[in-house]
């Protein structure tokens, strides 16, 4: 399959590199000549600007955003407008917000599907998790790619109708707010509690057959053994918080009750203010699975 790749950060490089590994044509386009010239290296034809991109993918056109959520994408879909067709097929990878996805869904000529991609830059090797909202036409037409792009066939499914994949997505990081709350309160009772414990070793043996083991707790280990049992000179500043709010503010509106998603939210907010050792190692688990920069603590605090 020939797949147009619009956006070669961390995570539209990894998209453009796995469908190139199964055998796909990628042709890549970035704002970022520089990027746009790794993705070559990597064996992608380049395009020098997105009208250029389509012209090379010729007919029914397959095209893959990774560009920030927002404003980049709409800008991004005005510029591929004068090319598309009710033929060609549009994949927002980005974490936009579901009811956005709703409305350029509506908009676009093309079809549009919204794709929740989980597992950050640190899955590149193995893969990721993609949840799509769509038309189901649409949907098994990238199935190929979404099989490279994905862990393999369980890695990604059509979650429904336009919106679902991005709305499933934000629900999941909400959970993930909550889980990584978990394991940082788990974590500093253990570290102000009764014993002197080495927290690789607790994190190491739990994942080996614990009801609790997870990726999550993987990272744990990975922090505890880069940065210590006291995680050294990691801040307690947490950020992020979109997604998590979006989930919060949708419980809301639907009157569902989500307490631990938002108090692992709003602790994600008081981050900002005060230091708290769970807090801490949320603060590096964002580096372990999405490479975010690492907030760290000046020499005093």
């Amino acid at each position: 399959m020939e797949l147009g790749v619009i956006g070669l950060g961390r995570m539209g490089q990894i998209v453009a590199n796995r469908s190139l590994s199964a055998g796909h044509d990628v042709v890549a386009f970035d704002l970022s000549a520089e990027a746009t010239a790794e993705a070559a290296e990597a064996g992608a034809e380049p395009a020098d600007s997105v009208g250029d991109l389509c012209d090379r993918l010729g007919g029914e056109k397959r095209i893959w955003l990774m560009v920030p959520a927002g404003d980049a994408v709409d800008a991004t879909l005005a510029d591929l407008e004068p090319h598309l067709d009710d033929d060609d097929v549009v994949v927002d990878g980005g974490n936009s917000h579901f009811e956005d996805s709703v409305r350029r869904a509506e908009e676009t000529d093309a079809a549009y599907l919204d794709c929740g991609t989980s597992g950050g830059p640190a899955s590149a090797e193995a893969g990721f998790s993609l949840m799509v909202g769509g038309p189901e036409w649409a949907y098994e037409a990238l199935v190929p790619v979404f099989d490279a792009v994905a862990t393999g066939p369980d890695g990604h499914d059509r979650m429904g109708e336009s919106g679902s994949g991005h709305y499933v997505k934000m629900v999941h990081n909400g959970v993930e707010y909550a889980l990584m709350q978990a394991y940082g309160e788990g974590f500093e009772l253990l570290t102000d509690g009764r014993y002197d414990l080495d927290m690789e070793s607790v994190a190491r043996t739990w994942n080996n057959g614990a009801v609790i083991r997870s990726w999550l707790l993987e990272l744990c280990e990975e922090a505890f053994r880069e940065e210590g049992s006291d995680l050294g000179d990691v801040a307690d500043h947490v950020a992020g918080g979109s997604t998590g709010t979006w989930t919060v503010r949708e419980a809301l509106e639907q009157e569902v009750p989500v307490p631990i998603i938002y108090q692992a939210l709003a602790e994600r907010f008081d981050s900002r203010n005060e230091g708290r050792f769970s807090r801490r190692l949320a603060n590096r688990l964002r580096y372990g699975f999405g490479r975010h920069e690492v907030a760290r603590r000046s020499d005093g605090e």
